[in-house]
């Protein structure tokens, strides 16, 4: 406990001192005169310790939910896979949130001057204080998170900064999908979420999340992060390299869980259909192996890269099923190993990362197939992957690791270079935020 307690007392001290003097005095481009901020100054929201480091000293006091404390370290990005490694980490996507807090402090237009900015962030852990309702003492009270927030943002620090236009300029990350945030006020007793999404008091913001519905305007799905995060394009190129140079012995891999009930649903149609590949010859279709299927149930792949990384680069396509909600981390492992993603549902991410992929070239870079299809009209994926032309399969492999920066989150104080032409996922979500945010504001005549 002490030692954990020292270890993110350091935390603090680096993200709210060391950090912003380093970028200030280590800017990769201080002397750049090109580097125009209009209509792009962000004004980060001086919130207490209790909506962001204070969460993060609790990281072992959930015992429904793991203790998630290894995964804090590296703000946010986890322990090392190896000691020896740069660019590879133990990553939980619910640590994005402090992932985000960290490459804001390095962003190259913030001004401390509200009125000034075309946004303003909100430094809020929202993911990692849900957990205090969703597997806490407050699981009765999930209808009140986020209105200790709204509080302190209308009547205890500088109401006008909100009230100016009225939460519209405002945005925040949730590292979990958006379901888990909209419950219905009116469920009593409570069910599974809580209801901050739900709340009318933060109907004007941005929320940028894992996975968002199909009908609300304030929320956004940007990527999960992946365990890869690059400190400088050398690495990136490197890894870009071997994705392009290895081969492809096996014709579909399926990485996850489930499909084992009885009844009819799309994972356990895939695990019935990779089952009998093993008894086709796989030589006759190119390949050395038709299907594989490593089994991440009870959350074994989690935290452990090395698990699926190799079976993806060996891979010419990965089957990304939907499971509980629609998206899956799994759909970004494979777009970084290169292996194309096929998708059985529109809102697996079409419908959702349309800042990060764009939907009018998802055909370039994907395969779709109904799970309607499959599950009950008797298609075979394994038919429809092994018709597609290998020189089409090559084409859509080249434009999948063309993607894989939109998809990463490359590592803090890193020296890509903050406008570089690599942009990252952090900096495409900064700029569609940006230009969401200036798009509602002409919308409701608060510019």
């Amino acid at each position: 406990m002490a030692a954990r307690t020292i270890t993110l007392f350091f935390l603090f001290i680096i993200i709210t001192i060391i950090v912003p003097i380093h970028s200030r005095l280590f800017d990769p481009e201080p002397d750049d005169p090109e580097r125009d901020c209009a209509d792009r100054w962000i004004h980060i929201r001086n919130l207490p310790h209790q909506f962001n480091l204070d969460l993060i000293t609790n990281c072992s006091q959930y015992p429904l939910f793991d203790n998630f404390c290894p995964y804090v370290l590296n703000h946010g990005l986890g322990q090392k896979t190896h000691n020896r490694s740069h660019s590879w980490y133990r990553t939980d996507p619910l640590m994005l949130e402090i992932i985000f807090h960290r490459r804001m402090l390095e962003y190259p237009c913030l001004t401390d001057n509200p009125t000034s900015a075309s946004a303003i962030y909100l430094p809020y852990y929202a993911g990692i204080d849900s957990l205090r309702y969703l597997y806490g003492p407050d699981v009765n009270s999930s209808f009140e998170h986020g209105l200790h927030l709204y509080k302190f943002l209308t009547q205890i620090d500088s109401p006008e900064i909100w009230n100016r236009r009225k939460g519209h300029d405002h945005f925040l990350v949730m590292a979990r999908q958006a379901w888990d945030f909209t419950q219905p006020l009116t469920n009593d007793p409570p069910i599974w979420g809580t209801s901050f999404l739900e709340l009318p008091e933060f109907f004007n913001l941005t929320a940028l999340t894992l996975e968002s519905r199909a009908w609300p305007w304030q929320e956004q799905a940007v990527p999960y992060p992946t365990s890869f995060h690059p400190p400088n394009v050398a690495l990136l190129e490197s890894w870009l390299n071997r994705v392009r140079r290895s081969r492809r012995t096996t014709l579909m891999l399926f990485v996850g869980g489930g499909g084992i009930s009885s009844s009819p649903n799309i994972r356990r149609s895939i695990r019935l259909e990779c089952d009998s590949c093993q008894n086709l010859t796989a030589n006759s279709f190119g390949y050395s192996k038709l299907c594989e299927f490593v089994d991440c149930s009870n959350g074994v792949c989690e935290h452990d890269p090395i698990r699926f990384m190799k079976p993806m680069l060996q891979s010419s396509f990965c089957l990304q099923p939907p499971g509980d909600t629609p998206t899956r981390r799994s759909t970004f492992d494979g777009i970084l190993s290169g292996c194309i993603p096929v998708f059985f549902e529109e809102q697996s991410a079409k419908g959702q990362y349309n800042w990060h992929l764009p939907v009018e070239k998802y055909g370039e870079f994907s395969v779709f197939i109904s799970k309607e299809d499959v599950v009950f009209k008797g298609k075979t994926i394994l038919e429809i992957l092994s018709a597609i032309p290998r020189d089409e399969v090559r084409r859509m492999r080249e434009k999948i690791v063309e993607l894989i920066p939109n998809v990463m989150y490359r590592k803090h104080g890193s020296s890509f270079g903050l406008r570089s032409k690599n942009s990252d996922a952090f900096d495409i979500a900064i700029d569609g935020t940006l230009q969401r945010i200036k798009s509602r504001l002409q919308d409701v005549s608060l510019e």
